[in-house]
């Protein structure tokens, strides 16, 4: 379980990372699961995330975005 919630850690920190370089990113579910190399239900869980901490959004496109500060 440690195991888990530190590799979850590391991932929500490299999307963090990523939208922060990129302030402009737009990704739907399957772009971003290949651009990190996750399956789709841990890239849904690490967004999931992101919304909750309001450090994503999700557009009504249906893609996320970095939330406005």
């Amino acid at each position: 379980m440690v195991r888990i919630m530190i590799m979850s850690t590391a991932l929500a920190e490299r999307v963090r990372g990523e939208f922060n370089e990129m302030p402009g990113l737009q990704l739907t579910v399957p772009q971003a699961a290949r651009l990190w190399g996750m399956d789709l239900k841990a890239c849904r869980d690490v967004i999931d995330a992101l919304v909750a901490a309001a450090f994503l959004r999700w557009t009504q496109a249906g893609t996320i975005v970095r939330a406005e500060r």
